[in-house]
């Protein structure tokens, strides 16, 4: 999901003497051949797919390993999950994991020392199936594919109402750095308003740079450039602003019914 790298095998810090090997594509690849080698000679494991942008054609210098497996008999899914956990540390020095639960799915991500992520999901066979266009059956079955829901505007709404009440009290108490988790947590909810309302993903972020620029250049306003009340007021102004404007496009009556009482929020601070 999020790798950085600066050259093809190593960064270099200009005035440093940090040198640090990065992953290949050539060895992004053979590992993923591997995994997935790994995963067909299992027969617990039912289907194995790539997922990702390596599924779409659009893999690139900073892509990570997508890979996902169903397995047969729903008793095993943590046995098989423990067996390729054990085989990241084992075989590929895997520094650290983390796990995402969705459902009957379970994203063990790994993290390696070149900085690879290599996140591996787990589901039953009768789960098994493509929940989003990247999706490439490797071997075996899937069942048919069920696009997952698409993020809930009202959710994402209620959230951003949320952290501005937060945003203003944090403001009001003097807690800088709270508030400025706070602030930013407005904008980011907006943002992703505007992702649901172009037909972008809300997840994480990643719709938002698809975003026309005169979507994003409205929230330009909403960055906060110094750590101070005065500025986190202003931040604050322009964010809460914006996210009114995304509510009246989400849902008109809902934007009539928050207007009075959220513009509050800025007044109670001058």
């Amino acid at each position: 999901m999020f790798n950085v790298q600066c050259s093809l095998f190593n960064v270099h810090f200009t005035g440093s003497h940090y040198n640090k090997p990065m992953f290949s594509p050539e060895y992004r690849s053979r590992l993923r051949r591997q995994l997935l080698d790994a995963a067909s000679a299992d027969k617990r494991i039912t289907g194995g797919a790539i997922t990702g942008s390596a599924a779409a054609d659009r893999e690139d210098r900073w892509s990570d390993i997508d890979l996902a497996f169903g397995i047969g008999d729903a008793r095993q899914v943590h046995a098989v999950l423990s067996d390729f956990t054990t085989l990241m540390y084992d075989q590929h020095a895997a520094l650290h994991h983390v796990d995402v639960i969705a459902g009957t799915w379970t994203y063990r991500v790994f993290l390696l020392p070149d900085t690879l992520q290599v996140d591996l999901a787990f589901t039953p066979a009768s789960e098994f199936r493509a929940l989003a266009p990247t999706f490439r059956l490797v071997f075996g079955t899937a069942n048919d594919a069920q696009p997952a829901g698409a993020s809930n505007p009202a959710a994402l709404i209620g959230l951003a109402w949320l952290y501005a009440l937060h945003a203003r009290t944090c403001i009001a108490r003097g807690k800088l750095w709270q508030a400025e988790y706070m602030v930013s947590g407005v904008r980011d909810y907006t943002l992703a308003l505007a992702c649901l309302r172009n037909g972008l993903s809300a997840y994480h972020g990643r719709g938002i740079d698809a975003l026309p620029h005169e979507v994003t250049s409205r929230f330009t306003s909403s960055l906060i450039q110094r750590l101070d009340r005065q500025e986190l007021s202003r931040a604050f102004r322009a964010a809460l602003h914006e996210f009114l404007t995304e509510v009246g496009l989400a849902d008109p009556a809902l934007g009539n019914r928050l207007q009075e009482t959220l513009t509050s929020l800025t007044g109670e601070l001058d």
